[in-house]
């Protein structure tokens, strides 16, 4: 259940996996092993490249041709595998802090997250934010995943907020990508291993190195300018 934010005019939309949550390359690393029990030898850094895209656009881009149940037999070996790694999954530091911080200052704080929701329950358990998150969503609420902004689209509307009223929060280009489709400017951090150079030229308004840098010059950001009001649309 979500929580009541009807009085926050204001929001912040988060990615988690890779963002939040330290568990980018656990995710390449699943991929990677579900493309081996089908006998796919895929580069692990090309997996990574495209973590962040919806589970069945990654399978498209490197496979173009994947029959549809390959694909389905793929997306269920990856979900098996990285289950495996929820005991190892960390926040980074400072996350749960950002989070807090960034519902302190009056903006409603929503995970705009495309997981399944079995990992995102282990993601918030890990999160422990309580009643700093407003709003949060899961691959069911969306009908086509990143770079498309549905999962974006989905978590504004359980917040009640418009694209003008938020700053999306994310690690990966297709973040950015994302963002940019329905006019919310993105916060890219590098933690889930992208580069500073690959994010600003996808469209970043600002980078930082992790949450703990971002949460550092909140007050400065895009975020502290959105919850003071003074963010020129």
């Amino acid at each position: 259940m979500e929580a009541d934010a009807a009085q926050k005019k204001r929001g912040v939309l988060f990615d988690v996996d890779g963002t939040l949550i330290d568990s980018s390359y656990f995710h390449a690393l699943a991929w990677w092993q579900a493309f081996r029990r089908e006998g796919l030898d895929i580069e692990m850094s090309a997996i990574h490249r495209r973590v962040g895209m919806g589970g069945d656009k990654l399978i498209q881009s490197l496979i173009p041709d994947c029959p549809r149940d390959m694909q389905e037999d793929l997306k269920s070996a990856h979900g098996a595998v990285f289950s495996t790694f929820w005991p190892t999954l960390r926040a980074f530091d400072s996350a749960r802090d950002l989070l807090a911080a960034c519902s302190d200052a009056g903006l409603a704080v929503g995970l705009a997250s495309s997981a399944q929701d079995r990992d995102l329950e282990v993601s918030r358990h890990i999160l422990d934010a309580g009643s700093s998150i407003d709003a949060w969503t899961s691959s069911n609420d969306a009908d086509e995943s990143k770079p498309a902004p549905d999962i974006l689209e989905a978590c504004l509307e359980k917040l009640g907020l418009n694209p003008e009223d938020v700053v999306f929060v994310g690690d990966a280009v297709w973040d950015v990508k994302a963002g940019a489709a329905i006019g919310v400017p993105v916060v890219a951090l590098t933690c889930g291993g992208i580069s500073e150079a690959e994010l600003r030229e996808a469209g970043a308004a600002e980078v930082y190195d992790n949450p703990r840098h971002l949460l550092e010059h909140l007050e400065s950001s895009i975020i502290g300018k959105l919850a003071a009001g003074t963010l020129n649309p």
